[in-house]
């Protein structure tokens, strides 16, 4: 359930504890908000509403009462001894901060005159529907609803803005470079560098020079919905890599060092050490999502007639994130690790001896298929001063000959293989709409757009990429015909026909696609790293100028 928990502006109190209402006391009143039953988290095309709770004992004056939707993306980064002049902030920091999400709803009055209210307990209905895209990339939707250089907001000119009240001045924002995005989810974790954090906040307005407004928030914990999934067409992207085991020579007529003595070798050679080369594939495009299992295989091929056993005895997978920390120009990657699968002591077959060469053994999926992404990890996104990106890391230990199995009187030889797959995808698994993925096809297929030579739209019979013929050498060096694809390896993208992940837009609906639309029924649990209703951690907004 959301928690009610709640913090407040210029106030000093202790974390507030999970799950409880909490009420603003002060000046013989108290202040609340209550939602109306609240999911465990909240998505796009959510309605949100509830009442704002005030508790007066004693005749009050109120001008306005205002309810905002807020959502920030705030990040901060420490300025280097010598870059320290191209910034005109004090300190040795420096902020930006993204309205990502700003709508606001006057509740109290409706023909904007300050009236009395009575002793007693008074409640104001709020209503917000949660729009799909960040607002502060749209500067005509800034500048009508958070007013620039404090005049105007919400659609009226005037120095206090609409019925008296002030919203925020939208002309530091219009400063900031912006991208048009699906709103990115909750995020923390981060202290004094980065945070996403989503509110409900109230403004209650009290005529008089000497009066305090008072003022009261409330967070909860955003999910977006997925961005359209690309069709499947049975492709696959895999990381692959070749290794070969030394040889091994027997010390014919000496003891090993148990006592047994190795039998002799008339020939002098040892046996034909195997070699295997190890695939790790997943559909294309790669897509993870969150709280099911990696849709993982992994794939051992024999590269030469070998008699000699190998098994698998360790399997590590894990997923790692990126988080891209950006003010102005200055940039900072932070990586997180989650571990999927860790298995030891494992001994595994990976085939026969009596398998011939190019013969391919699967490991079995039943290692991984029970385990699911952990619940903290967040869906893959890129907004205005943040991004999040991430890759697929597995490790294998492979045996030649097990401790205390038959291997002629020879240690076993145990090496590692680490593979990588990049450019993962990881959804949040919250299914939007059928009318918006329909609308939002269609709006894609209306599109013209040029043709891109990639794994995803170009394929020949056998599954395999066409590739253009080689180019002329300017070195003077004779240019290398690439290599033909291997038909029992399915394309994957390269760095030479799509494009960089930043220069890549990153994913976005058209809000008008879904006026008439409602959140989705079916969602899964919630994940990623959030506290919504802990004190921020960071530092005043201090902008470079």
């Amino acid at each position: 359930m959301l928690s009610y928990a709640s913090i407040f502006q210029q106030s000093a109190e202790p974390t507030p504890i999970p799950y409880l209402p909490r009420t603003r006391t002060v000046d013989n009143m108290s202040v609340r908000i209550a939602l109306d039953k609240p999911p465990e988290f909240y998505t796009n095309l959510d309605f949100i509403s509830g009442r704002v709770i005030i508790a007066l004992q004693r005749p009050e004056t109120i001008g306005n009462i205002i309810v905002k939707l807020e959502g920030e993306s705030r990040t901060a980064l420490t300025i280097q001894p010598e870059r320290r002049d191209d910034y005109n902030v004090p300190g040795n920091s420096v902020t930006e901060n993204h309205k990502i999400l700003y709508r606001v709803f006057q509740v109290y009055p409706d023909d904007a005159v300050a009236l009395l209210l009575q002793p007693g307990q008074h409640e104001f209905k709020f209503n917000f529907k949660v729009p799909l895209n960040n607002i502060c990339h749209d500067a005509r939707a800034i500048s009508n609803i958070m007013g620039v250089g404090g005049v105007g907001g919400v659609g009226n000119a005037g120095i206090l803005g609409r019925g008296g009240f002030r919203t925020m001045d939208g002309a530091k924002q219009l400063m900031l470079a912006h991208v048009k995005s699906t709103l990115p989810p909750s995020l923390t974790g981060f202290p004094q560098e980065a945070e996403i954090r989503y509110y409900i906040k109230v403004t209650i307005q009290r005529p008089g020079i000497f009066k305090e407004n008072w003022r009261y928030q409330v967070g909860f914990k955003f999910l977006p919905i997925e961005p359209p999934r690309p069709n499947s067409k049975k492709q696959e992207a895999f990381a692959r890599r070749p290794f070969a085991f030394k040889p091994r020579t027997p010390l014919s007529g000496r003891r090993s060092f148990f006592g047994s003595k190795p039998p002799n070798n008339p020939t002098g050679m040892g046996p034909t050490p195997p070699s295997v080369e190890i695939s790790a594939r997943l559909p294309f495009p790669s897509i993870l999502t969150c709280n099911q299992p990696v849709p993982l295989r992994l794939i051992a091929k024999r590269l030469v007639q070998s008699q000699e056993q190998i098994h698998l005895t360790a399997l590590e997978i894990a997923l790692v994130g990126y988080t891209h920390v950006r003010v102005a120009n200055l940039e900072k990657i932070e990586q997180t690790r989650w571990i999927v699968l860790s298995a030891l002591n494992l001994a595994i077959p990976l085939g026969s001896p009596s398998n011939p060469a190019d013969s391919e053994f699967e490991i079995p999926k039943t290692l991984w298929a029970a385990q699911r992404l952990p619940n903290t990890v967040a869906p893959s996104f890129k907004t205005c001063n943040l991004m999040r990106r991430y890759e697929l890391e597995i490790k294998l230990s492979l045996s030649w000959g097990l401790r205390g199995g038959k291997s002629g009187g020879m240690l076993p030889q145990v090496i590692s293989l680490p593979l990588t797959m990049s450019r993962i995808e990881v959804f949040s698994g919250i299914k939007p709409p059928a009318q918006l993925l329909q609308a939002a096809t269609a709006t894609t297929a209306a599109t013209p757009t040029s043709p891109r030579p990639s794994a995803a739209n170009t394929t020949n019979g056998n599954g395999a990429t066409p590739r253009p013929p080689p180019r002329p050498s300017t070195n003077g060096r004779p240019s290398v015909p690439p290599r033909p694809a291997d038909p029992l390896y399915p394309p994957q993208l390269g760095p030479d026909n799509v494009p960089g992940y930043d220069d890549a837009p990153p994913p976005s609906y058209d809000e008008a696609m879904a006026e008439s639309l409602t959140g989705p029924q079916d969602r899964p649990a919630y994940s990623g790293v959030t506290a919504e209703n802990a004190p921020s951690t960071m530092p005043p907004d201090k902008s470079a100028r």
